[in-house]
């Protein structure tokens, strides 16, 4: 028996190449099956900072020991590590029996195999990355950017659509920018309007990773003035010193932020904006991070994701000095995730006895977790619900919120 189990670690953007990985195995004929289950496995990994890579070579020592007592016959490493050090890899760790780098997946892939749980998809309408941030590796690993095309990405939503999922995820590396290597310029907006046009059963769209530099007023428009799309910004700013954003080839000011920022606020109401941070980046100083703290504090953003600084060997910050010590950049996380802590706190008090609307996660008994248009999946909180109703995973309802946590809500069904 061809027996195949895939595991799949890092973003939303791994995952989705497991899945088309996956579909393609099971049109050959293999039977796709758990990880701990199956004779063959593969893993997906990530190399994009240190603990992605700790956590990579971790899982293969994992499966190598499952192969040791002959639990699987094959392992395959595919992906972000397997380009970066598969040579190296391979003359270390022998018993996994091939590591293939990244390879193109086309743009009318199958795509009828999916991870994700049945009520909610990611999308990727876009690979790799132009932007050429100093800290990251992306554009060197995975190349530039790359756009699916419009026609291949309606004719997977018009898939979807059918199948009754209740919330789509478009994701990449910076979606800003999709359609500007096929077409000349940006077309995301163009495609949220054929999209917009094309759904009738989904209820929601949620667009993931906005880049600070592209975003424009017609984005925001369409963001603000469809029912379809969450009011939920991602949008990394990474920094707010001017000095740490130029070394890091951002492409923005302190001051367009800002602006950006507040035009947000002001264009969509009961909007929320995620965004994420890199604390101890090369030669920051004590009132830089200040200066970020500073502006955490009075900006308050909705969800925050922090990250440590990680020096990667073929980017330009890797020559920036000089480097932070870890023990002063796990001060400076601290800091300011406790900062945060108060922030999400202060501001999910203020759902205390609203009335909203949920999408149910998991079913368990009388408690089921559920997540608001505010909160895209894995990452951000859950509204917690005790009820004797019977409910379905991808059902949505309106609850009344009836206590709040630092990061999480309580809510009774209406």
């Amino acid at each position: 028996m061809k027996e195949i189990g895939i595991l799949s670690l890092g973003c939303p953007r791994n995952l989705v190449d497991s899945e088309i990985i996956l579909e393609r195995l099971r049109q050959k004929g293999y039977i796709i099956t758990d990880i701990d289950k199956a004779k063959f496995a593969i893993l997906n990994t990530c190399a994009f900072v240190k603990e992605a890579k700790t956590e990579s070579i971790e899982a293969i020592l994992d499966l190598i020991e499952l192969k040791k007592k002959g639990r699987l016959k094959k392992i395959i490493v595919y992906g972000c590590l397997a380009q970066r050090y598969g040579p190296k890899l391979s003359s270390h760790l022998k018993e996994v029996d091939a590591f293939v780098g990244k390879i193109g997946l086309g743009q009318n892939y199958p795509h009828h195999f999916y991870l994700t749980p049945r009520h909610y998809r990611y999308i990727k309408i876009s690979e790799g990355c132009s932007n050429f941030c100093s800290y990251c590796i992306i554009p060197t690993l995975i190349g530039p950017y790359k756009s699916r095309s419009i026609d291949s990405i309606l004719d997977q939503i018009r898939s979807l659509d059918k199948e009754k999922i209740s919330e789509i995820n478009l994701i990449g590396q910076d979606i800003c920018l999709y359609g500007i290597d096929l077409y000349g310029k940006s077309k995301l907006e163009y495609l949220l309007k054929d999209i917009i046009k094309k759904i009738s059963r989904i209820r929601w769209l949620r667009l993931l990773y906005l880049h600070p530099a592209h975003v424009s007023d017609e984005l925001l428009d369409i963001i603000r003035d469809s029912d379809l799309i969450c009011k939920y910004i991602d949008l990394p700013i990474q920094h707010i010193n001017d000095r740490i954003l130029k070394l890091m080839n951002r492409k923005i000011t302190k001051k367009q932020i800002i602006s950006l920022l507040e035009k947000i606020r002001k264009k969509i109401s009961q909007v929320a904006i995620r965004t994420s941070i890199i604390i101890g980046f090369p030669s920051e100083k004590d009132s830089e991070f200040g200066e970020l703290l500073d502006f955490i504090s009075e900006f308050k953003f909705e969800r925050l994701g922090v990250f440590l600084y990680s020096r990667e060997e073929k980017t330009a910050a890797c020559k920036f000095s000089p480097q932070i010590p870890k023990r002063t950049k796990l001060e400076r996380f601290d800091t300011i995730m406790q900062r945060q802590r108060e922030i999400s706190e202060s501001i999910n008090r203020s759902f205390l006895g609203r009335e909203i609307d949920v999408l149910v996660e998991e079913v368990n008994r009388d408690l089921y977790t559920a997540r608001s248009e505010f909160d895209a999946p894995e990452v951000d909180g859950l509204v917690f619900i005790r009820t004797k109703r019977k409910l379905s995973c991808g059902e949505f309802i309106k609850v009344k919120i009836t206590d709040t946590y630092e990061y999480d809500l309580l809510g009774e069904v209406i």
